[in-house]
């Protein structure tokens, strides 16, 4: 009889593969571990454990190499947000012919963000190349790679915060990486069932953190300036559409104190609408002709605002959007520059609809208190910044909670001066940086 042909069948044969692999993942292993012992022993047989970079780059040049980088990378950044914006400038006065000139386009005269490029190329660049010199250095001397060589070569590159001259600027940095720690901790023990805040599993659980930080920024503005920073200030007064010494009388009212009727009277007398309104030393609340004296209208002078809101705020929106995207992933614009330039546009539209909305609300409510009360009151602006946030319902949902934290630590840091200003917490000097150090 014929002997019968053996076929192997698919497990078997799997499981031949399967071997295979095995036996050559164990060689390559060994191989990899032969190579490190050869590169990395000392005298006494024992093995330093690698370095995060090549094999046949030196500590100092990996770190000279991520300095350098992200020191160009960040630069390169913060200038071409600055050139973007000067193109704007230069087209919205229809000087369409100066956007190739390059003297008015990168001239020092107008585009002064040379120096401010630099300290946050320094900032990104130092931080980044002693962190990792710092790492290869502890690994080296303490003989062995642990979570401790990483939190301290974070805290002492931290340090690079100095780069910025402003203590404001170096404040909010130091509270915004808070927040993100603070971030990491929480969504560390919810996802580990250790820990998780009331409504943290609502769908819209961003938004209402979001609203709540607003509030307590608009409250701020309003009643508190000093507890902001002044670019914050300046923002927020140039996308609004009331002008300063409104919101001081508003101040002064909600105090109690005597409304400064020289300066309103000036700034009334500017819009030619002196004669129009009754003014009060004492007034029980700011009316609404004095909040928008160019228009009756409440309606009509919300739906100005929205709309002068987003031609003021697309330009910035625009930049933000495209400028990063090309500087840090170039290859793909390169590959496909008009899907770049379309996602740019729609989500700087899509911002500034949401920032433009978050302005007519705000002011809406403001306009509806005064027809339905004769007293003003100071939370009213608490309120009015918590329903106007709401308009970031328009944002995408993953930006959501960037803005909540972009907006959160700006709201604590106010919240903290006013708290500080009424002695309920001590004053420390200098904690930006002690706190940018230690979150590092």
């Amino acid at each position: 009889m014929a002997p019968q042909p053996i076929y192997k069948t698919p497990d078997a044969e799997a499981e031949r593969r399967l071997r295979e692999a095995e036996e050559r993942l164990r060689e390559a292993i060994e191989e990899l571990q032969r190579r490190q012992r050869t590169r990395g022993g000392s005298g006494d047989g024992s093995s330093l454990p690698p370095c995060d970079h090549a094999g046949d780059e030196s500590c100092v040049a990996n770190a000279i190499g991520n300095l350098c980088q992200s020191f160009l990378l960040s630069y390169g950044v913060r200038v071409g947000i600055g050139i973007l914006l000067r193109a704007f400038k230069l087209a919205r006065g229809q000087s369409y012919s100066s956007l190739l000139d390059l003297k008015q386009l990168v001239s020092e005269k107008d585009l002064i963000v040379r120096e401010e490029a630099c300290r946050i190329g320094l900032l990104f660049g130092g931080f980044t190349g002693s962190y990792h010199l710092l790492r290869c250095m502890l690994r080296k001397f303490r003989k062995k790679e642990t979570p401790f060589n990483a939190y301290l070569a974070g805290s002492i590159a931290g340090l690079s915060v100095l780069a910025l001259d402003d203590s404001n600027r170096r404040r909010t940095l130091a509270l915004y990486l808070l927040a993100r720690v603070a971030q990491c901790a929480y969504n560390s023990a919810k996802s580990k069932n250790k820990f998780h805040l009331w409504g943290s599993y609502w769908r819209h659980g961003d938004s209402l953190l979001f609203s709540l930080a607003c509030a307590q920024v608009m409250y701020s503005f309003v009643m508190r300036p000093e507890s902001l920073p002044k670019s914050y200030q300046d923002f927020i007064q140039k996308t609004g559409p009331v002008a300063k010494p409104v919101y001081k009388a508003v101040r002064d009212c909600c105090r109690g104190g005597p409304v400064d009727v020289a300066y309103i009277s000036a700034y009334l007398s500017s819009r030619g609408k002196l004669n129009d309104v009754k003014l009060e030393e004492f007034p029980s609340i700011i009316p609404c002709s004095i909040i928008h004296p160019d228009t009756d209208s409440c309606l009509g002078h919300n739906a100005k605002a929205a709309s002068a809101t987003f031609r003021k705020t697309f330009p910035l929106y625009f930049s933000l959007t495209f400028v990063p995207f090309v500087v840090l992933h170039l290859q793909k614009f390169m590959d496909s520059p008009a899907r770049t330039c379309w996602l740019a546009l729609k989500g700087a539209v899509r911002s500034t609809s949401f920032l433009s909305a978050f302005v007519g609300i705000f002011q809406g409510v403001i306009c509806v208190h005064r027809k339905i009360a004769s007293k003003d009151h100071k939370l009213v602006f608490w309120v009015a910044g918590a329903l106007s946030a709401l308009s970031v319902l328009l944002e995408k949902k993953a930006r959501r909670g960037e803005l909540a934290l972009y907006v959160l630590p700006r709201a604590g840091d106010s919240l903290w001066y006013i708290l500080v200003n009424r002695h309920l917490l001590p004053d420390v000097k200098n904690a930006e940086v002690c706190s940018f150090i230690t979150i590092l």
